[in-house]
């Protein structure tokens, strides 16, 4: 049975060296505005389809919480429904964790984000402004700019003359970028994490170049006064060279070794993976070219720039271990050297991907509840909504909604489907981007007495060229109610000024705001 405990209790055992899962069960927008330092998101929206993948071992210790309002009771009943052993749930929610006296932080990776601030106040890491760079640029200087963000968050904007890199492939392919001792590189991203972690990933692998950030990133070039550019394609060369290879082996592995990690041989990963009194993950860091051709099943895929930057997508249980995986033995010790020094127990697979490849990993574990729902073509919608008491129950993002919609479909979300079941509706249409999604809400609508119909196929525009009448609400629904959307990062990116300056100064901010346990977590040691 499902056990409360209180704000004191929970502080004590992030702290005890053992394993936990602190699973925030809110929505996004809710967890973007306030939720404890060391909380996962997993929104209930989504529960079933994230726990197995960030909470492997049933039997570890997993705590949810809420807005006390009974979402985490239902997580709850969901997860030992799946068979998770040691279920708890932080009594007053995320109001209860305040009321004690403890913090609450606004934005979302705080841990890592706090971690790149951490890295530039002990190592000075140095940086250069937007204005420095622009005169370089005209002044014709020996320079490469390099985005550390994957290609995606780099093609949308970035600042002029960038080259995509990101941060887990640095180590492995800057000679190919800047083979001349002598450009400068200058390491850049959205804001200041990735352009920290980048440039002291350089300065610790001791290249001859000299090293900078960019301080602010695309958001300082754009509060500087400069345009960003949008949809570059600018990317770095597609195999590494092989010239000095053993001198990058020996050297990332002196940085992981000098930080806590070890190299572990397969017979020590199978032990590992066969004790079912922890939990191991699997992480192989190459590129996603390089896991689709030859990845092996039961790992996962996490890019390694981005396992530092936002580890809390992948990992959900502190006090974990972490095995990473490359091709090559230089990515997987540079990303265990950080993973280390934010506090995680990070391990390097000797041999890489050829030695995971001979071993039989445990399959990995499955999304719960996803089962599929009958489908409803478009045209086949108009005749349903006529009948009395079928309606529409829009699932997708609050967002989307807003922009374009079914006229007469009603925007729900799973947390707040119980006013949806309320109404008068003897069946219902799910509109949903993701099937899972919609399969998690059914279930909810069903135990609330609601038949459900199916859902509905397609996107906007094959529900208008099937004659549906649609709609926009730019207002509907209010703000209150869009508990999906991370309101706290909007806009910064879309020159929306304001918004720029105030993430900035939430990133900065972020030190001063920690105290002793959250300070604690992190082992930063200085590059041999």
């Amino acid at each position: 049975m499902t056990e409360h405990i209180g704000a004191e209790t929970l502080k004590a055992w992030l702290s005890d060296g053992n394993e936990i899962a602190l699973l925030d069960v809110r929505e996004l927008g809710q967890y973007g505005e306030r939720h404890l330092f060391f909380a996962i998101p997993l929104p209930y929206s989504r529960f079933e389809l994230g726990l197995p993948a960030l909470v492997p071992n049933r039997q570890v210790r997993l705590v949810l919480y809420d807005e006390a309002d009974g979402v985490a009771e239902r997580a709850a009943g969901r997860a030992e429904a799946a068979g998770y052993e040691n279920v708890h749930i932080l009594r007053g929610g995320a109001a209860g964790w305040e009321a004690a006296g403890y913090t609450l932080y606004a934005g979302v990776n705080v841990p890592s984000k706090t971690f790149g601030e951490l890295i530039e106040h002990e190592f000075d890491t140095p940086r250069i402004t937007a204005d420095r760079l622009k005169a370089m640029r005209e002044a014709g200087e020996d320079f490469v700019l390099v985005d550390g963000r994957p290609f995606a968050e780099f093609e949308k904007v970035n600042v002029p003359g960038g080259i995509c890199c990101p941060n887990g492939e640095l180590a492995l392919r800057i000679a190919d970028i800047a083979p001349d001792p002598g450009t400068q590189v200058i390491v850049c991203c959205a804001g200041r994490t990735r352009s920290i972690i980048g440039a002291q990933t350089l300065i610790d692998l001791g290249i001859e170049n000299p090293v900078a950030a960019l301080e602010n990133g695309t958001q300082g070039w754009f509060l500087a006064g400069f345009e960003n550019e949008r949809g570059a394609s600018r990317c770095y060369p597609g195999e590494a060279g092989k010239a000095n290879l053993s001198g990058l082996r020996k050297r990332t592995r002196e940085l992981a070794e000098a930080r806590g990690a070890s190299f572990v041989n397969s017979e020590q990963l199978a032990e590992w993976l066969g004790d079912e009194t922890r939990t191991t993950f699997v992480f192989d860091v190459r590129t996603a070219e390089e896991f689709a051709a030859d990845g092996v099943a039961g790992s996962v895929h996490a890019p390694g720039g981005q396992l530092v930057q936002a580890t809390d997508r992948w990992v959900g249980v502190k006090h974990a271990r972490l095995v990473l995986v490359d091709a090559e033995d230089v990515r997987a010790p540079m990303i265990a050297s950080w993973l280390r020094q934010l506090g995680h127990e990070a391990h390097m697979l000797e041999g890489g991907i050829a030695s995971l490849a001979g071993l039989e990993l445990p399959a990995a574990r499955q999304a719960l509840g996803s089962g599929g729902l009958k489908r409803i073509a478009p045209d086949e919608l108009a005749g349903l909504m006529k009948r009395d008491g079928v309606r529409v129950i829009d699932l997708r993002p609050a967002m989307s909604y807003r922009r374009s919609h079914i006229a007469g479909a009603a925007w729900s979300i799973r947390p707040m489907l119980s006013s949806a079941a309320k109404e008068d509706a003897r069946a219902a249409v799910l509109v949903a981007d993701d099937a899972g999604i919609a399969a998690l809400a059914a279930l909810d609508l069903e135990e609330a007495g609601v038949e459900i119909a199916g859902l509905l196929e397609g996107a906007p525009d094959d529900w208008k060229a099937a004659g549906l009448a649609m709609a926009a609400t730019p207002d509907e629904p209010g703000d209150g109610d869009c508990i999906d959307f991370i309101f706290h990062t909007h806009g910064r990116n879309q020159g929306d000024a304001a918004a720029a300056r105030a993430y900035l100064a939430w990133e900065i901010g972020l030190v001063d705001q920690l105290d002793e346990q959250e300070r604690g977590v992190f082992a930063i040691v200085p590059a041999p």
